[in-house]
């Protein structure tokens, strides 16, 4: 059984849980006996009554300032613990550092197994929003270099987060391992999603329709859209938030207070793909400043559904984009972020064109994914045994 153990998975919306659990769904999908490793979430019945495969979940506490995020205490969850050890994994996957990575490490030594261990995120930046003192960050960064270097592969979604593994003090040996995505339409299938559900937005046809998608804190760059958008004062649009996190309720303060309340609307969390899928049908354009992210998975899902995304050209996730090829590129400054949307609001013809390349090159299928992914396990448990003389 291959093991998928991640600290937050839906109804906890956010790339890294959408990940995993596309992981366990494709594996089960494609043969393979496969179980996921999380702690507790609210209002999860329906996501456990409907998942194909076993989700196992243990006693968790909200973090601080940080919802919808929680905390897990496997070791402290004695029904759970006794669940795990009944369980016999081939291959644990850690797709987090931290408490659930930890529990991985622990079954993995003990079934005497593999640990592959994904890199996802550029935690450093989580930390300094929460700690003031350098020195701890820095211990809590060397954590989870530790982590990662007792794994027995690390896997990176995308080559260029290779660098921030090593500005972290990680010296080992790296594997590319691409993150799928869920959603496909043809160019016919979104022409008619589009239309109807512009109309249900309410949506005029002067309007360009602008979309973000994502946590709604303040590391994936939220205020830099908004200041943005408030330099943009002779052009009709839309812009439509899908998320929730600990900064909304500032968020709609400062949306306030920059002048854009008939311009901007909160949609909240969007737990029907098929509706958000509509959604990103509908969007003329994606708005996507993050410096935070190391891959932008909803870039990709922007991407399936033809629709074109702008980031910064310092971001990790512009790494897949070639500018005015198959998305958009701008500095680091509100002002060139506000007038590369202006110009393509005078030129939807590029955005088009730009859209239905990204369709082509930036999205790649789940199902394309975990066939790689399978060999991966299959080889890694191979090499594994013969290590361990069995």
């Amino acid at each position: 059984m291959i093991g998928i153990f991640n600290d937050n998975f839906p109804p906890v919306l956010d790339g890294v849980g959408i990940t995993a659990q596309n992981y366990a769904y494709w594996l089960k999908e494609t043969g393979h006996d496969v179980s996921v490793i999380t702690p507790y979430a609210p209002n999860m019945q329906e996501v456990m009554s409907s998942a194909t495969y076993p989700i196992y979940r243990y006693v968790s506490v909200p973090i601080p300032f940080r919802a919808p995020y929680r905390y897990g205490l496997p070791f402290l969850d004695f029904r759970f613990m006794h669940q795990w050890r009944q369980m016999n994994f081939d291959l644990v996957h850690a797709h987090c550092p931290f408490t659930t990575g930890s529990l991985a490490y622990k079954i993995s030594r003990r079934q005497q197994i593999p640990l592959v261990a994904t890199f996802h995120s550029k935690y450093r930046q989580d930390f300094e929003h929460n700690v003031r003192c350098k020195s701890i960050v820095d211990a809590m960064v060397k954590h989870i270099i530790r982590f990662y270097e007792k794994a027995d592969e690390v896997w990176i979604p995308l080559p260029a987060v290779e660098e921030t593994l090593r500005e972290y003090g990680y010296k080992g040996h790296v594997e590319v391992v691409e993150n799928g995505n869920d959603f496909y339409a043809s160019k016919a299938q979104v022409a008619v999603m589009r239309g109807a559900m512009r109309e249900e937005l309410g949506i005029l046809p002067e309007e360009t329709m602008l979309l973000y998608v994502g946590q709604h804190t303040w590391e994936k760059n939220i205020s830099f859209i908004l200041e943005s958008l408030a330099q943009i004062k002779d052009k009709p649009f839309h812009f439509f938030m899908v998320g929730t996190g600990y900064a909304v309720h500032a968020i709609r303060a400062l949306i306030v207070r920059l002048g854009l309340s008939h311009r901007v609307t909160l949609l909240g969390c969007i737990h029907d793909r098929e509706r958000l899928k509509r959604i990103y049908a509908a969007a003329d354009l994606f708005l996507f400043p993050s410096l935070y992210d190391t891959c932008g998975l909803v870039v990709r899902e922007s991407a399936a559904m033809h629709t074109p995304s702008v980031l910064l050209r310092e971001s990790t996730a512009a790494t897949a984009i070639a500018d005015g090829e198959n998305g958009f590129l701008t500095h680091n400054d509100p002002t060139d972020f506000a007038e590369q949307i202006t110009y393509l609001m005078n030129h939807p013809e590029e955005m088009r064109r730009v859209g239905d390349r990204a369709s082509k090159t930036i999205s790649r299928s789940w199902e394309s994914v975990i066939e790689e992914v399978a060999l991966r396990y299959r080889d890694l448990k191979a090499s594994y045994r013969f290590k361990q003389g069995k």
